[in-house]
Formats: structure tokens, C-alpha cells, sequence
């Protein structure tokens, strides 16, 4: 059985290329198995059957192993069959009789409202690069949009005067989104007091399309969504928020949805305004926000004997 390993271990690395750290994975998790076949009395990888593939499982089961390194354990007996199968070493696959165990999806990493409004007034809104930063962490903030539909807005999509903005998902399905004034507000004085000065930066490279966009860099190029990423780390780092070197604009995107539902907004609204395809994605906020859904309820329900 280790002359089968390690030949499967040869392709990985040969054939498929896989990175060391991955191998390493692979051979950590098949070397157990081996070792449970032979503690099962199994010596030949032809006789291994459903049975001996399940009670392993059910042994790291009880040994408290998590559901992600379950998953994994699967991943690489799944594949190790598949390559004997392939090899003519055995003729039949047990493990198709092997589930993936199903993960709990990590509820999404959110800031407090008092983190958020720190993190919104970290610009010095007095150049016209922070004038951009500042309404480009207002309006991530206010809409919950996507930041590669951040970066990608034109001047064409916005009508602050109706508070709405026009952006396109995955898949180019667009969507109206409301603004609120505060933001509305920030892309104002961004757009009379600091795009222009961008914009006259503008070297050869700048196309049509950079002239379009709303949010521009030093260049006078459309900022990209790497630049975006980097510059919410550093406002997150400056502003000296708890974790600021794991905050991203996504973490602002899941904040929107968190803190909208935490204070009562419907989830069929949130769904809409986020995007999303299916209402489990958007309930997946709901657990978040929890503790202040409680104090909502406390509120506002007639019978909740706390009003």
C-alpha cells in the first residue's frame, strides 16, 4: 500500500502539479488511512470495501475532529480511489459511499456601528485624494454594493438627486440601489471639489472609460479595486479598529447588511439592495445581528412586555 502512495503522491506532483503545502496534506491524511487499514487488518487496497472507508470516518468523528478537516479527509480519499481506479490497482471505488460532511458557513465578520463610523470619518476630506476616500467609504457603506461594482461606477450612473445609483452584478445584471444623504452627500463634494484635479492628473494612458469613471486614482485612471483594498487596510489600521489588518471592503459590505437587519430592516429588502440570488445568503446576517434584532423586538411587538 505505501508503494500505491507513494506512486500517487509522484502524479500529484508530475502530473498535476500540486504545491508543496498541498502534498504534504495529502500524504498526512493517506498515511492515516493506511495505517487504519492495517489496524483493521487490510494489507491490500483491492480488498478495502464501504465499511472500512466509513468506520474511519466515524473514528475521526469521534475523535472531535472538525467538520472542515472531515471534509478535506474526503477530498483526499476521493481522489486517491479515483487515481487507483485509473491505474487498474483496484476495480471498484468505495468511496462514492463517503459523504462530504456539510460545513457550517462562518457567519461574516462585521464591524459595530461605532467601529463603522470611525472608519468612514478616517479621510482628511481636505485633498482631493481624500475627498475620494471619504465618498468612496460612505457609499460602500450606505449601499452594501459589491467593490468591484464600487470602482466600476461611470458618472452616468448616479442621480444623487433622487438618492439612487445604477450598478452592475456578476453577470451583468443590473440593480437600483438607494443612497443615503450622508453619502450622497461625500460623492458631492468629491465629485465639485476633488475629481477634477484627478481627472487634469491624466497621463497618455487615459481612455474614454477613465474619463467616465466616477473614482479615479493619482493618474487620473480608474482606481482599481486592488488600489480600494489597500487604502480601506490602511484607514482601518489608522483609525486603530480591533483586527484593522483583516478589514476589507467586503467587511463593509457585510456591515451594511448586519447593521440594516440589526436595526429591523426586512430581509426581502436586503436581498434586493445586496444582490443576492438566493435569501439564505442574506440570512446568514441574521445571526450577526441577533442581539440587537432582540432589542427590536423588545421595542416594538405589543405583547414583547418591555414597551
Amino acid at each position: 500500500m505505501d508503494v500505491n502512495l507513494q506512486s500517487y503522491l509522484s502524479f500529484l506532483a508530475e502530473e498535476k502539479n500540486v504545491s508543496g503545502s498541498t502534498l504534504d496534506a495529502y500524504r498526512r491524511d493517506l498515511t492515516s488511512l493506511l495505517s487504519f487499514f492495517r489496524e483493521q487488518g487490510v494489507e491490500d487496497l483491492a480488498a478495502v470495501n464501504k465499511h472500512h472507508l466509513l468506520r474511519y470516518m466515524a473514528q475521526l468523528r469521534s475523535k472531535g475532529r472538525k467538520g472542515s478537516t472531515l471534509s478535506r479527509r474526503t477530498v483526499s480519499i476521493r481522489s486517491f480511489f479515483r487515481y487507483l481506479i485509473r491505474e487498474g490497482i483496484v476495480d471498484k471505488d468505495p468511496s462514492v459511499y463517503v459523504e462530504s460532511p456539510k460545513l457550517e458557513p462562518k457567519p461574516p465578520k462585521v464591524l459595530s456601528q461605532e467601529e463603522a463610523e470611525v472608519l468612514m470619518n478616517a479621510p482628511r476630506a481636505e485633498t482631493p485624494a481624500g475627498l475620494r476616500d471619504k465618498a468612496m467609504l460612505e457609499l460602500l457603506y450606505a449601499t452594501g454594493i459589491r467593490v468591484t461594482e464600487l470602482v466600476s461606477l461611470d458618472m452616468e450612473h448616479l442621480d444623487l438627486a433622487l438618492g439612487y445609483i445604477r450598478c452592475t452584478a456578476p453577470g451583468s445584471k443590473e440593480r437600483i440601489v438607494p443612497v443615503g444623504k450622508i453619502a450622497a452627500d461625500a460623492v458631492t463634494a468629491y465629485i465639485e471639489r476633488g475629481r477634477n484635479s484627478l481627472l487634469a492628473a491624466g497621463s497618455d494612458k487615459q481612455s474614454d472609460a477613465d474619463r467616465r469613471a466616477l473614482f479615479l486614482n493619482h493618474s487620473g485612471t480608474r482606481l482599481s479595486r486592488q488600489g480600494f483594498w489597500k487604502m480601506v487596510k490602511n484607514y482601518a489600521r489608522e483609525a486603530g479598529i480591533r483586527d484593522g489588518e483583516h478589514i476589507t471592503p467586503h467587511t463593509l459590505r457585510h456591515s451594511f447588511a448586519a447593521h440594516l437587519i440589526g436595526n429591523g430592516a426586512d430581509l426581502r429588502a436586503v436581498q434586493e439592495m445586496m444582490g443576492h440570488a438566493d435569501i439564505a445568503t442574506t440570512q446568514l446576517y441574521v445571526s450577526v445581528a441577533r442581539p440587537r434584532v432582540k432589542e427590536v423586538y423588545d421595542r416594538t411587538h405589543p405583547r414583547s412586555g418591555k414597551n
